[in-house]
């Protein structure tokens, strides 16, 4: 009975040490894929990292660039990431259905009054935050205009 007894506490604390050694992995992969990003010029925030374009590119030249960094261009889930730039939401699949491009439907919008509008009757298919100062800044543009975007690339945490 005894044996058995420090079997199990052998057992578990093995355990318990693979746990804290899978922990420990997993926090130096985080480390080294922190200081990656910001070497890069990421920014850190509220669990993702964020890439800010210098130049401009049109809708899928943005997302491209993106994708090529393994990120995707923002999806805006709060106020705080509302700036004037291209974002990964669009209707090119299905005229009128907002989608990002992580594939969710869009929950909770910032639409400008009056906006999603294809304006003067143009193929408007791609999402930008345009007014800065307005809560509800979005835009919808052509998608081969050229405008700065932002990458995000989440990080688990």
């Amino acid at each position: 009975m005894q044996l058995k007894n420090n079997r199990s506490g052998i057992i578990k604390k093995t355990l318990s040490g693979q746990t804290l050694l899978c922990l420990v992995v997993e926090l130096m992969s985080l480390i080294v894929s922190t200081d990656h990003y910001l070497k890069q010029n990421w920014i850190y925030f509220s669990g993702s990292f964020y890439y800010i374009s210098t130049t401009e590119k049109s809708w899928q030249s943005s997302r491209d660039d993106c994708l090529g960094r393994g990120a995707d261009l923002i999806i805006i889930d709060s106020r705080e990431e509302n700036k004037r730039l291209w974002i990964g939401l669009s209707d090119r699949q299905s005229e009128g259905h907002w989608i990002w491009q992580d594939g969710t439907s869009l929950d909770e919008s910032f639409w400008h009054p009056g906006e999603p509008n294809s304006y003067w009757g143009r193929d408007e298919d791609c999402a930008e935050i345009k007014y800065i100062n307005d809560v509800n800044s979005w835009n919808d543009l052509v998608c081969t205009n050229e405008n700065f975007w932002i990458c995000e690339k989440k990080t688990g945490v």
